[in-house]
């Protein structure tokens, strides 16, 4: 049974009012009192009711964070950022998994505050100005959706795919295809400017065929580049707009008989853990994950302890190349 401020009033022959101010360490209450309350407490192993004490504070230590695919070994380490970052500020995590779906997140969006989390971190799958209706701080990590004025954290993605593209111009590839996700999401968008930024600077065509988007999955990375190395000119080279597609397409070379890096080049985007792996050893463009998500929970605790300061924050960290043996 569930013991309540009650019950510990009714032992101790004291008023409901200065039960809760002892256990809550507010003034007016003699100290012998609050010793003999605090011991009656712990006599009675007393749970206090964070839901309730939320209620009265207007604060439960709560950051909601939202990301879109937990599978994917990018957003656990920003997860675990934001995490080490809030624990040692004193709040807890409440992690929601959108799953790339503009229907899950505007219902996370929804039990989030009914939760009446302090704030919220959001990887965003969609440019809707929902994320403008939101009352409580808010910080986006990874992408930032369109005519938002929040603060946020993000990479560099014009420069990253511009880097991964010209790695492999400068390896002697000569037909670079691109592979991203769902186009409308930003961050796949900005790292094809980024590869179409290239093309130009080393003087090549930007050939549209060469172009395909799907999803943010290996499966999805290999179905594509099936397609793409069974046409009558194909790629000698992708340039993938995370390390899960890259894995698909390196599956898919490989099965065809492609010799990788010789005959066929790889880059991919994030530098998950498996990038590193001694049997895939993927060339690809590094983010910072783990200090991406500390930013986005000081910043974010940051302007719920201060809710009069209205300046946003705009963090956009430089993406950087790591060479493996993808490529040449």
């Amino acid at each position: 049974m569930t013991v309540t401020i009650k019950d510990i009033a009714k032992e101790t022959g004291v008023s409901y009012a200065t039960v809760s101010r002892a256990l809550s360490g507010r003034p007016g209450v003699n100290e012998q009192t609050r010793k003999m309350i605090l011991a009656e407490a712990v006599n009675m192993d007393y749970q206090p009711n964070a839901v309730a004490r939320g209620l009265v504070t207007k604060k439960t230590n709560i950051i909601g964070l939202a990301i879109p695919d937990i599978t994917n070994p990018f957003f656990p380490e920003i997860a675990r950022g934001v995490e080490d970052a809030a624990s040692e500020l004193g709040y807890n995590i409440f992690l929601c998994n959108t799953n790339w779906s503009f229907a899950k997140e505007e219902t996370y969006l929804r039990v989030l505050q009914e939760r009446r989390v302090d704030g919220i971190i959001i990887t965003p799958v969609s440019d809707e100005r929902i994320y403008n209706n939101i009352q409580i701080p808010m910080v986006f990590i990874s992408r930032i959706p369109h005519e938002v004025s929040n603060s946020f954290v993000v990479i560099d993605n014009v420069r990253g795919g511009f880097l991964a593209t010209k790695q492999l111009l400068e390896s002697g590839y000569k037909r670079v295809a691109f592979i991203g996700g769902k186009s409308e999401v930003h961050v796949s968008a900005e790292r094809l400017d980024g590869y179409k930024s290239a093309l130009h600077r080393y003087k090549y065509p930007v050939d549209e065929a060469l172009i395909l988007n799907g999803k943010f999955d290996s499966q999805s990375g290999y179905e594509i580049a099936g397609k793409l190395l069974s046409t009558p000119n194909p790629p000698d080279a992708v340039f993938a707009a995370n390390d899960v597609i890259a894995l698909g397409v390196l599956q898919r070379a490989k099965e065809v008989g492609l010799n990788v890096p010789g005959e066929f080049g790889i880059v991919g985007f994030d530098d998950i853990p498996f990038a590193a792996y001694s049997q895939i050893q993927m060339t690809t463009i590094s983010q910072p994950k783990y200090q991406m998500g500390k930013f986005a929970a000081e910043i974010c605790i940051g302007e719920i302890c201060d809710k009069t300061k209205n300046d946003s924050k705009k963090m956009i960290l430089e993406p950087e190349l790591v060479v493996r043996g993808t490529t040449r």
